[in-house]
């Protein structure tokens, strides 16, 4: 938990606007909470006060009230995860065993340099 000008001092840092307690103040009223200078704001009230900027910044409530600040790189990944690919995406073979590779209708036949019986 974080104190007043401590939520409004790491609002600042994320963006070219400044904010100061009244800011938040004035964000807490739109939002319908009450506040107070001594209040500790937690990762669900500074969640409603980040809900009421526009645009929304690039922090949750939990993230800009955590002891690190400002939050760890690592905690926002650059490219989406290897998990969200989706069926048929460019992977590997190995990822699509249900497909034979020598299917398809070109393939059927005969090809050359295939076995002949006679000869």
């Amino acid at each position: 938990m974080i104190n007043l000008q401590e939520f409004a001092r790491r609002l600042s840092t994320l963006g070219a606007d400044a904010f100061t307690s009244d800011d938040v103040v004035d964000l807490a009223i739109a939002a319908d909470v009450r506040i107070s200078a001594d209040l500790e704001i937690d990762a669900t009230l500074a969640q409603r006060l980040l809900d009421q900027i526009s645009p929304p910044p690039p922090v949750t409530g939990a993230q800009i009230t955590a002891s690190q600040w400002p939050p760890p790189t690592s905690s926002r990944p650059a490219a989406p995860s290897v998990s969200f690919s989706s069926p048929g995406a460019v992977d590997g073979p190995a990822d699509q065993p249900g497909r034979p590779r020598s299917s398809g209708p070109g393939r059927r036949g005969q090809r050359p340099g295939s076995r002949r019986t006679g000869r």
